[in-house]
C-alpha cells in the first residue's frame, strides 16, 4: 500500500486509514484481525513525528477505540459485510476480482454502515472516499464511491429521504 498522510487533527480519519491498512495486512498475511490490531497499536499508531511517522505504514494520529471498533466489526461481520459489497457490484465484478486495497476500504466502510446509525452514512462515504483517494487511482476511487453510495442508500435509506 502506498503511504497516506492523515490530516492533522483528524484522529477519526486516522483510525479509518489504520483500519484499512490493518484489514489489508490481515488478508495478505493470513493473521487474525486481533493480531494485526495489536501490532498496529504497538508499532504504527502514535509512533514518531513529522513525515517520518508515516513511513512503513505508520499512522501517528488515530483514534484507537474507533480503530479497534472498525476492525472488530469488520472481522466479526465479515460474511454480512462481504455479502453487502457483493450485492452492490455489477455482475461483471466479483469481490475477489477487486484490488485488495479497494476490498479493505469497502470492508471497513461496510462494517461501519452495518454497525449502527453513527456516524451518518454521508460521513462514512466521505471518509472512506478520502481514504480510497489516498491509496488508489482516481478511476478506482470513483468506483469505490459508487459502491459506497449504493451500500449506504441500501443500508440506511432513512438518511437519504427515501428508499431506493
Amino acid at each position: 500500500m502506498s503511504q497516506r498522510q492523515t490530516p492533522a487533527g483528524r484522529p477519526r480519519t486516522g483510525a479509518r486509514v489504520a483500519a484499512v491498512q490493518a484489514l489489508f495486512q490481515s488478508e495478505q498475511t493470513g493473521e487474525s484481525a486481533e493480531t494485526v490490531a495489536d501490532q498496529f497499536i504497538r508499532h504504527r499508531i502514535g509512533a514518531g513525528e513529522g513525515a517520518e511517522a508515516f513511513e512503513d505504514g505508520g499512522v501517528p494520529l488515530a483514534n484507537i477505540p474507533l480503530f479497534q471498533a472498525i476492525l472488530g466489526a469488520a472481522a466479526k461481520g465479515s460474511e454480512a459485510g462481504d455479502a453487502e459489497i457483493r450485492a452492490h457490484l455489477s455482475k461483471d465484478w466479483t469481490l475477489e476480482r477487486l484490488d485488495p486495497v479497494l476490498r479493505a476500504v469497502l470492508r471497513a466502510a461496510a462494517a461501519e454502515l452495518l454497525a449502527g446509525r453513527e456516524p451518518p452514512a454521508r460521513v462514512v462515504i466521505n471518509e472512506y472516499l478520502d481514504v480510497a483517494r489516498g491509496f488508489l487511482d482516481e478511476e478506482t476511487a470513483r468506483f469505490a464511491n459508487g459502491v459506497l453510495d449504493a451500500m449506504a442508500h441500501a443500508l440506511r435509506p432513512q438518511e437519504f429521504g427515501a428508499a431506493r
